[in-house]
Formats: structure tokens, sequence, C-alpha cells
């Protein structure tokens, strides 16, 4: 659609080919072209400004997690989703923008598949959380767990490279699959990988295209979140 936020992003990458590395994860290399990851860093930089803007999250046991966040539509923290951001004031809202380009991401994923994946056919994001991974940051294995649906989660990568571990579903423990995650990229799971173990291994710091004026690494995922009317 002209003069969206985030233009029409291209096809994958002729270096890199589409993979599915888990069944119902698919990578999409080179989704977003230049001029769409360029709206994507813009956008970011205006949706981490304050008030509900990015900030660091400490976790139940005291720690604080290394990258940081903001959250649109819902604010999560650990473990769940509410309406108010960490500094008290309303989260921001979800982009249509956003939901638009993550409709079109599970499409593209899944092609002629859409209707037999969970969630993907009717999809309807209402959640993004954006992590900013400064170099040395890195994320643990998790689940994402914290929304009421098995709807995929879309996940798009700005700015430096990074390693991301794609485990399975059961345990914190191999087996698992590492992935080099590059900027434009799209990470689409569903279906029996959404609930799978997943982090980030580690960023390669000076790996960003300079023309992006990103230093480190922005990850965008795009979630359904199953809170609607509360």
């Amino acid at each position: 659609m002209q003069g969206e936020l985030f233009g029409d992003p291209s096809g994958a990458s002729a270096a890199r080919e589409r993979s599915e590395p888990a069944p119902g994860a698919v990578l999409l290399p080179g989704w977003l072209d230049a001029d769409a990851q360029l709206r994507l860093v813009a956008a970011c930089r205006e949706w981490a400004r304050p008030p509900a803007g990015m900030h660091t999250v400490r976790m139940p046991t005291g720690g604080m997690m290394s990258v940081r966040m903001v959250s649109l539509g819902w604010n999560w923290f650990p473990y769940g989703y509410r309406r108010l951001a960490d500094d008290g004031t309303p989260v921001k809202p979800f982009p249509a923008e956003l939901g638009r380009l993550a409709r079109r991401a599970v499409s593209d994923a899944y092609g002629e598949r859409v209707a037999g994946v969970a969630g993907a056919a009717a999809y309807e994001p209402d959640i993004a959380i954006v992590n900013h991974y400064p170099h040395g940051a890195k994320m643990g294995l998790h689940q994402d767990r914290d929304e009421r649906t098995d709807a995929p989660v879309v996940s798009l990568s700005l700015g430096d490279t990074c390693v991301f571990r794609l485990g399975n579903t059961e345990t914190r423990t191999r087996p698992w699959t590492d992935l080099e995650l590059r900027s434009g990229d799209l990470l689409v799971f569903g279906g029996p990988a959404r609930f799978a173990y997943h982090g980030v291994v580690r960023t390669l710091a000076g790996t960003a295209d300079p023309a992006l004026g990103l230093v480190g690494r922005l990850n965008i995922t795009v979630r359904q979140s199953g809170l609607v009317g509360e």
C-alpha cells in the first residue's frame, strides 16, 4: 500500500535462501529491503522516547536484562502483560502499519499452508516488543508463553547480525539449531515451533550497514495477545 510507514518488503535475498529450521518455523532472509529497514529504525526511535519509552527490565530474581525494550499495545513484564508501562504511563498504541506488515509476514512465511497453522489464517496481532541489543547483550533461552493464544510470533531483525538459538519445546537443553539472523531477516515461528525455547547467544558487533545509523541490534517481535477486551 503506497504511503505506508514501512513500504513493501522485498523477497528473500539471492545469496541466502528461505529455510524451515523446525516444523512451523520459517526464515526468510532479506525480507525487508533497505528502505523498509530505515523506516523501521526511525519508527523504533520514536517508540523508544518517553513516556512509556525504552527501559531495562528487572527480573524476579533481581537481575537486570542486558537488552533494553519498549512495548506497544500491551506492556510486557515478567511474566505477563498490562496496559501501563514501567514508568506508570499508558503503553503506546500498537501501530496499524506494523499489524499489516506482520500479517503479510505470516502469509509470506506459510503460503498455501497458512490454514493449517494454528492462528495464522486469522492472525490479528496487537502487541510488539522492541528489544535493543547493545554490544555484548544476549538473551537466555525462554518460551513466549505470556500470550493467551498459540498464534505465530513474527520476528524482524535490524542492525547487527546475531546468533539466534531455536531449541525444542520441552527443555532448554539440546536439541537446538543456531541460526544467523541478519538485518532485514524475517523469522516466523508458529505451529509445532510456537512454544520452542529460543534466545540470542551473541551479537556480532559492527556487522550492521552504517547507513542504518544503528549501534547494536534491534529485534521487533509481533504477537497476538488473546487479551482483547480485558
